[in-house]
């Protein structure tokens, strides 16, 4: 199974503040950060202390804590002209019956505080099944409505997210159950940018001028001559007389008095004899039949162009395959009609009937008629286009709606009944709050009574002196409560102190704040301890002492995680948690002995920063002894081992060569003994082939001499920069070849063992 860690007051804490972008932490009871100076250590500290992005234990929340925090700010909060201190509220010598008041007090208040976690635990168990209630019904709102909101995407601007939408919905007044092809025609056009008016189709005409036309009663009447010359009645013998009058008619201009058929003369009179055959009414029919002829023909053909023409330029979304195919037919069977009415001019005497196109007529003029009512609705549309977006989108939410009527009228009912029972619990929280408010005014009262600041002058010169520390003592100002001088040694005020100095007894201040109070209405509360950096510019001497404080805190906060009778009796656990964050390996070192083991209340972190980014390192690994459990690893062994650490994490370039540089440096000229010239000479000169790759054809790379080159300058240079004046671009740079180079140059001081060793690679 797992080993877990211990959690505390403070359960999470997520940075969004300076060069944090949303990096989480979830600390235990004691907590060490390590990090370079700038990486965002001070963020960290401000952030507990201004309770920015943290989650509390359930219950419980900052004002049920004394948060203290030591850094920069409480220097100068609290250390000015010379030793001005606020006043550090311990409590001293009192007496019986204040004690038991006391205590009874805090006992009521302790049970209070139990009432008070256990109503706050309920209500926020309510609250987060009611929002548990919530995003199940947002879910059930969105899974359900998917295929019109994404048929109807238009109208969903704004509503594009699952809480925004279901919130719309649950706003609708008027469900209502739209016809969804109706609603689809009405948005493609109301939402369409290319949307545009287009003309309406134009139906075809009567036929009444054919109807009523003579020739058209003859198509299914014989015509035939009623001439009785001798030369007819021939011609009719032999029923001839629609082949004689077509020859007649197609050779007449061109016989020059021959038979067009046999050649031979004809008679003087045959002009005569033929006009003879075909009487007055004969000719008269012909010449009806041809005028209907050129009739037809005409009026077809009107039809034919505004069937045509409404096909130009026409509503795209109208479907005119039925129509392209009836139109297709009727030009075909007016061909045909056409033909027969030929042939019978051709053959007079033939019974024609001509194909009926009026019904395919009437059929087309039907789909036209269902084709403008389409495009006049798109028309409409387009020409109140924004009343029509409007009208749409409110149909498409009211459709919405409807889909959801059972879901919404379940959520409602069930959210009444949370909601009903949280606002008797928040009830029931608050006045207990007033009612631990209350108790702690009594004991804040009572503590009044008895405060003093004169002790804590006295334990910190007794600390000074059982340290062995000859610096400085502290002694009240005469005339002037709360106002310390610092003495000298020789007995001097001191008119000066040095920043150590200063930082140093503000930090023994704030020791004593810890085990004391800041104000009287802190007395009674736990405490969570940050302390940012606060051996800055002390000496080692004073680190030592800083260093044993800080260690005697930690024990403190330790007593919270194993109960340990003689250490709680005489230390306490009245730190419940401490966060401690530190650029200086040696107080690292110093405050985290003996730490690593122990898991389940410790945490290590590095802070590292990249591009302007700070990220938070958790240093944890699999236990190889006990290889599904994990284990505590302390990140900082010294501070040369740490460049090593920092060299295995950089992935830029300008921190990468500020690394490359001080571990060069470290190892190669204050270890080895080399100088910046035999180390250049060792290294590029001797082997010059380790760093020039020269392929089997082309020209010699120098690519990694020249990188080799500007990593040994620089290590002869100012630690603020280069001196062989390159230019580096982040974005553009191979960060592995500037690591493979620094290899190269352990590899040619034959330093290639220790190089494995600081990597971690297999020997």
């Amino acid at each position: 199974m797992m080993n877990t860690k211990i959690t505390s007051a403070i359960e999470k804490l997520m940075l969004n503040a300076a060069t944090f972008h949303g990096i989480p932490v979830e600390p235990t009871l004691i907590n060490f950060f390590y990090g370079n100076n700038g990486t965002g250590k001070s963020t960290i500290a401000r952030a507990v202390h201004a309770n920015e992005g943290l989650s509390w234990q359930a219950g419980k929340s900052a004002d049920d804590y004394s948060v203290l925090v030591y850094n920069q700010e409480f220097v100068e909060a609290n250390f000015r002209d010379y030793g001005k201190l606020k006043g550090v509220f311990t409590v001293g010598e009192q007496n019986i019956k204040i004690q038991a008041d006391i205590a009874e007090k805090n006992t009521q208040r302790a049970e209070q505080e139990k009432l008070n976690g256990e109503n706050t635990i309920t209500k926020d168990r309510k609250e987060s099944a009611r929002n548990t209630l919530l995003d199940d019904f947002q879910g059930t709102c969105w899974d359900k409505t998917k295929a019109i909101r994404d048929g109807f995407d238009a109208t969903q601007s704004g509503f594009k997210r699952k809480a925004q939408f279901a919130e719309k919905v649950l706003q609708i007044g008027n469900p209502t159950q739209h016809d969804i092809g109706e609603l689809r025609t009405l948005y493609e056009t109301a939402f369409d940018p290319k949307a545009a008016t287009y003309k309406k189709f134009q139906p075809t005409g009567g036929t009444e001028r054919l109807k009523g036309s003579p020739g058209n009663e003859l198509l299914n009447k014989s015509i035939t001559s009623s001439s009785d010359t001798p030369f007819a009645g021939f011609i009719k013998a032999i029923k001839a007389t629609d082949w004689v009058r077509q020859g007649h008619e197609h050779f007449a201009e061109t016989s020059e008095g021959k038979c067009p058929y046999c050649q031979q003369e004809l008679p003087d009179d045959f002009e005569k004899q033929i006009s003879a055959c075909f009487d007055g009414q004969y000719q008269e029919d012909i010449s009806a039949l041809r005028q209907f002829q050129e009739d037809y023909v005409s009026d077809m053909q009107g039809f034919l162009d505004v069937l045509n023409g409404n096909l130009q330029d026409a509503f795209p979304k109208l479907d005119l395959t039925e129509y392209k195919t009836k139109l297709a037919l009727l030009e075909k069977m007016i061909e045909i009609n056409i033909q027969r009415i030929t042939d019978k001019l051709k053959e007079p005497s033939s019974v024609i009937t001509l194909e009926n196109v009026k019904t395919l007529r009437d059929e087309i003029n039907v789909l036209i008629e269902g084709f403008n009512k389409q495009i006049q609705a798109n028309n409409d549309i387009v020409g109140a286009k924004r009343q029509k977006q409007t009208e749409c989108t409110r149909k498409v939410w009211e459709l919405i709606a409807f889909t959801l009527q059972s879901d919404v009228s379940t959520y409602r009912l069930r959210r009444k009944t949370f909601d009903d029972e949280i606002t008797a619990l928040i009830k029931l929280v608050d006045d207990g709050a007033k009612a631990s408010r209350a108790l702690e005014n009594e004991i804040a009262e009572l503590n009044k009574r008895v405060v003093s600041t004169a002790p804590t002058i006295k334990s910190i010169n007794d600390l000074l002196r059982d340290s062995g520390f000859q610096g400085f003592t502290l002694r009240e100002k005469r005339g002037q409560q709360n106002v310390y001088e610092v003495v000298r040694q020789d007995g001097t005020v001191a008119d000066k102190l040095s920043e150590g100095e200063r930082n140093f007894i503000a930090f023994l201040y704030f020791y004593h704040l810890v085990r004391g109070s800041h104000t009287d209405a802190d007395v009674s509360k736990d405490k969570i301890v940050v302390i940012d950096d606060p051996v800055s510019s002390m000496d080692s001497c004073v680190l030592f002492i800083v260093s044993t404080l800080v260690r005697e805190m930690v024990g403190v906060c330790f007593n919270n995680a194993e109960y340990r009778e003689q250490e709680r009796e005489v230390q306490g656990d009245y730190i419940k948690q401490i966060f401690i964050l530190t650029h200086n390996v040696y107080f690292h070192r110093e405050i985290t002995y003996n730490q690593a083991s122990r898991y389940h209340c410790v945490s290590f972190y590095v802070i590292n920063k990249a591009s302007n980014n700070s990220t938070i390192k958790h240093c944890v690994r699999q236990c190889i002894s006990k290889p599904t459990e994990q284990e505590n690893f302390n990140p900082v062994q010294n501070s040369y081992a740490a460049l090593w650490g920092e060299y295995r994490e950089v992935d830029t370039v300008i921190p990468l060569m500020n690394v490359i540089r001080r571990i060069l440096e470290y190892y190669f000229m204050q270890l080895c003994g080399y100088d910046g010239v035999n180390i250049r000479k060792r290294v590029l000169d001797e082997h010059r082939d380790k760093f020039v790759e020269t392929p089997a054809e082309g020209l010699p790379d120098y690519t990694k001499y020249h990188l080799a080159t500007a990593m040994l300058s620089y290590i002869n240079a100012n630690s603020v920069g280069f001196s062989d004046g390159l230019n580096y671009v982040d974005d553009c740079t191979d960060i592995t070849l500037y690591k493979d180079v620094f290899k190269l140059i352990f590899e040619a001081l034959e330093q290639e063992q220790h190089y494995k060793m600081m990597m971690g690679e297999e020997q």
